[in-house]
C-alpha cells in the first residue's frame, strides 16, 4: 500500500488481527475477553498501533514548493513557530506528501459528522449502526472490522457489486457471501445527508433511507498535490492530479523525486516501498539509476474471506482482445481444504493458450495474500504454468495444492 494507505489500511486492519489492539471475535490482546455487551475501545487501539492523524490537510499541510528544489513551509498555528514561514533549501527534494479521501458534495454540503479511513480507527467505541459509502476495498475491509465489534452495517454502493474492480468471480462470490452480514443498497448513490450528529439519516437516488448513528465514507481517494504549488517548481501533473515521474521516480522538475500516493499509478504500501527503495537509491547514486516496475502488482482485500489477485482479471482479458485459458480450484477440493470445511474459498488462474504464460490470478479464501505469492513469483520470473505445476514438489496436505490443481485445470 502507499505511504498514507498504509497507516490508513494496516493500521486500521491491525485491531481485527492478533497482536497489539486486538479486537478479532471480541478479544483484546490485553484484557481477556470482552463482557456480553462490552464495546472496545478503538481510540485506545489506535494509540497502541502508533496510529497518527492523516486527516484533511495533515498530509502536506502548509508546504509550498517554490522555485527550484527549495521547499516553503507554513507550519501549523498549532504546532511551535506560531505559524510563520520556513524556506528549506537542498541540492535535491522528494515529493511523498500522500493523498486524502474523496469526500462527495452531499456529505460536505450537510454539514454533519462524518469519519472517513484517516479517522474512524480513532474514535472512542464503535457505532450501534454504521453506515458506510462506498463498497471498494477500504470499504469491505473497514466494514469488516465493525462488524466484528458488533456493529450493525450498512453499505451504500453505486455499482451493482461490492470490490468491482477484482475479477468478475471474485467480486460476485464476495457480494453474495456478504450479504447475510451486512444491508447492502446496491446500483444506489447517495443524494443527501440529514438528520442530526449520532442519528443521521442518508437520502439515496431512489428514494429510499438509511438510517445511522455514524457515517464513514470511503469512496476513494486523491492525491494531495493541489495544496502545493507545483507550478512554481516546474512539477508537472496528470489530469487526476498524480505528480508525472518517470521510471527512475524523477519529477519534471530537476533535482526533485516522487513517491507513494502522489504520483503512484497503483495506490499500495508495498509500492511505495518499493519506490521509496527507488528513490533512496537514484539520490545515492545518480549515475547508476535503477527503475521501479509497475507491471505486475499484487493485491490483497483483508477481509473474510480474504482476497488476493495479481495481472489481468478476466474481464481485463475480453477488454484487450487477449486469447486465455481459465483454470479453477476450490478449497473444499484439496485435503487441507477439506479439513477446513471450506466451501467458497477458491483459486483462479488465467493463462495464454500455447505458452502456458500466467496473465493473471485470483484467489478468495483463507490465507489468500501468502496463497498468491507463488503465482507472483512465476508471473514476474517468466514461468509458465505447466513448469509451475509440474516441476516443483507440492506438500500434500497443505493448502497450496489449491494453486497446483488450478494451474493443473488450465488446459495446456
Amino acid at each position: 500500500m502507499h505511504p498514507e494507505q498504509d497507516a490508513r489500511l494496516h493500521r486500521a486492519r491491525r485491531p481485527h488481527r492478533s497482536g497489539s489492539g486486538d479486537v478479532r471475535r471480541g478479544r483484546r490482546a490485553a484484557g481477556g475477553p470482552l463482557a456480553r455487551g462490552a464495546r472496545p475501545d478503538l481510540r485506545a487501539a489506535g494509540r497502541r498501533t502508533g496510529r497518527r492523524p492523516y486527516g484533511p490537510g495533515a498530509a502536506g499541510r502548509g508546504h509550498r514548493v517554490r522555485g527550484h528544489r527549495a521547499v516553503h513551509r507554513t507550519q501549523d498555528p498549532a504546532h511551535r513557530g506560531g505559524g510563520r514561514a520556513v524556506d528549506v533549501s537542498a541540492g535535491q527534494i522528494v515529493v511523498a506528501v500522500g493523498g486524502r479521501p474523496v469526500v462527495p458534495g452531499p456529505v460536505v454540503e450537510a454539514g454533519l459528522p462524518y469519519e472517513t479511513s484517516d479517522t474512524v480507527m480513532r474514535i472512542d467505541a464503535p457505532p450501534r449502526h454504521l453506515a458506510i459509502l462506498g463498497g471498494g476495498y477500504i470499504a469491505a475491509e473497514l466494514a469488516d472490522v465493525f462488524a466484528e465489534t458488533g456493529s450493525s452495517v450498512t453499505i451504500v454502493e453505486k455499482e451493482e457489486h461490492l470490490l468491482g474492480e477484482q475479477d468478475e468471480t471474485v467480486r460476485e462470490r464476495f457480494t453474495d457471501l456478504v450479504r447475510s452480514r451486512y444491508e447492502l443498497r446496491l446500483s444506489r448513490e447517495l443524494t443527501a445527508v440529514g438528520g442530526r450528529p449520532g442519528a443521521l439519516r442518508l437520502t439515496l437516488d431512489d428514494g429510499s433511507t438509511v438510517e445511522s448513528d455514524m457515517l464513514l465514507v470511503a469512496v476513494g481517494r486523491l492525491p494531495n498535490s493541489d495544496r502545493l504549488n507545483l507550478r512554481a517548481a516546474g512539477i508537472a501533473t496528470h489530469d487526476d492530479g498524480r505528480v508525472i515521474v518517470d521510471r527512475h521516480q524523477r519529477t519534471t522538475a530537476e533535482g526533485v523525486f516522487a513517491l507513494g500516493d502522489i504520483c503512484s499509478p497503483v495506490a499500495l504500501k508495498h509500492v511505495a516501498n518499493r519506490e521509496a527503495e527507488v528513490v533512496v537509491h537514484n539520490l545515492r547514486h545518480p549515475d547508476d539509476l535503477i527503475a521501479a516496475d509497475h507491471e505486475l502488482v499484487p493485491a490483497a482485500v483483508f477481509t473474510r474471506p480474504q482476497i488476493a489477485s495479481v495481472g489481468a482479471t478476466e474481464q481485463d482479458c475480453r477488454d484487450r482482445g487477449l486469447d486465455y485459458l481459465v483454470g479453477t480450484a476450490g478449497y473444499g477440493d484439496v485435503a487441507y481444504g477439506w479439513a477446513m470445511e471450506d466451501t467458497t474459498g477458491f483459486c483462479k488462474v488465467l493463462a495464454e493458450p500455447g505458452t502456458g504464460r500466467l496473465l493473471g490470478a485470483h484467489i478468495m479464501g483463507p490465507q489468500a495474500p501468502t496463497l498468491i505469492q507463488s503465482l507472483v513469483l512465476a508471473a514476474t520470473l517468466g514461468i509458465d504454468a505447466t513448469t509451475l505445476a509440474k516441476s516443483p514438489y507440492w506438500i500434500h496436505p497443505a493448502l497450496t495444492e489449491v494453486v497446483e490443481n488450478a494451474l493443473l485445470d488450465l488446459d495446456l
